[in-house]
């Protein structure tokens, strides 16, 4: 079964779900409303499930090429104290990879690398879609309208789609937190390919880039909207006394490299990700807080999922009816987690609170650790043609 889809949305979900199709002999369009593609955002952290979505997809080998595995980190105090270390080395044996960490640039652009230059337009924004016809949906797209067998929302946590679609939803929530973030303008010589650091309603962390480069992010329990005349200056002050490499860090990075969002989850669960021909996902589907690390991972999986089920379908509407079932429940348990562990995380910040959950940290075996993990991580696509 081939056809005509509409990728709305030209981010991680929205490229890889064009890979998908073009994989199994779609005609695809991918529309982006930024004018210029500046892949804003620092780093990301792939587990396993998201690698195998990249390689049932066709392009985890290049992905893997430009990534650091991250064998070799964990979890700290702000004096530096480790409450549980990470493993890399044990969780390539069970599930086959590490995690490892990348640029988001550069991830955007191995996806955008994989389709046709003429696939993707960008500085076109799609106002809504039209559903009249029983088969096809108009896409509104600059002067023209698109006819297209399937059109694919993923637009993001702030979706424009899903908000037109499901008019009841509440839409995203305020996690509570908000985050800074910025890639070093040069290499480090860090002792770790990642860590977080648990303070007082406050993270900080770092994912290790193979050009020697870093990400670092600091979350703040803040209300919505602050913003501030000099980031890097207040969290010099936020985080100075906090352990090594986190000075470093700051110090390595460039005041306009400083980016700021504060973080939106889809607390309400959507009842469907498949109204009609329109098909949520990503973030537009089931964004969730980055505790976990899983947001671009299930981006990925619903990415291959939809291909499959695609290609071994016999009708548009039993596809996406199997996309939906297989989905849905994963990726909203996957949201729920990492909720609940945003809230023993860097959302604690009573002291006794923080204490307990130090304690906890450090006296739960390695292996209790690992099956966390394995829990959202150990997961295999369906095949793709």
């Amino acid at each position: 079964m081939g056809g005509t889809a509409v990728v709305v949305g030209g981010g991680v979900g929205g490229l890889a779900a064009a890979i998908g199709l073009r994989r199994i002999g779609w005609d695809v369009r991918v529309l982006e409303r930024a004018g210029t593609l500046a892949d804003a955002g620092a780093g990301i952290s792939l587990h396993a499930n998201g690698l195998r979505a990249l390689d049932a997809l066709g392009v985890g080998a290049g992905v893997r090429a430009a990534a650091r595995p991250q064998y070799t980190g964990g979890t700290r105090t702000p004096s530096g104290r480790w409450l549980a270390a990470m493993d890399g080395a044990a969780l390539e044996r069970a599930l086959g990879t590490p995690i490892v960490g990348i640029r988001r640039a550069e991830l955007h652009r191995l996806l955008r690398a994989a389709l046709p230059p003429e696939c993707l337009r960008v500085g076109v924004t799609v106002p809504g879609v039209d559903r009249s016809a029983a088969d096809r949906v108009g896409v509104p797209a600059g002067d023209e309208v698109l006819e297209a067998d399937l059109v694919v929302a993923a637009d993001g946590v702030g979706s424009r789609l899903r908000g037109l679609l499901f008019p009841g939803h509440p839409g995203p929530a305020y996690s509570g937190s908000t985050v800074l973030r910025a890639v070093t303008d040069r290499p480090l010589d860090l002792r770790t390919d990642f860590e977080l650091t648990w303070g007082e309603g406050a993270e900080f962390g770092h994912i290790a880039f193979a050009d020697g480069r870093a990400e670092w992010h600091a979350v703040l329990t803040a209300p919505p909207g602050v913003r501030h005349a000099d980031p890097l200056g207040m969290l010099r002050r936020r985080f100075g006394g906090w352990h090594d490499p986190i000075p470093a860090l700051l110090d390595a990075t460039r005041p306009e490299a400083v980016l700021h969002h504060d973080i939106h989850e889809l607390a309400t669960p959507l009842r469907s990700f498949v109204p009609g021909r329109v098909v949520l996902l990503g973030d537009a589907a089931h964004a969730m807080t980055p505790n976990l690390g899983q947001g671009a991972c299930q981006a990925l999986e619903d990415a291959a999922t939809l291909a499959a089920a695609l290609a071994a379908e016999t009708s548009v509407a039993s596809a996406l009816d199997r996309y939906d079932a297989e989905r849905r429940p994963r990726a909203q348990a996957v949201a729920r987690a990492a909720r609940q562990a945003g809230r023993m995380g860097r959302q604690l910040s009573h002291p006794l609170a923080v204490a307990l959950r130090n304690t906890a940290l450090r006296i739960t075996p390695s292996r209790a650790a690992m099956r966390t993990i394995l829990r959202h991580a150990d997961w295999t696509p369906p095949a793709l043609p």
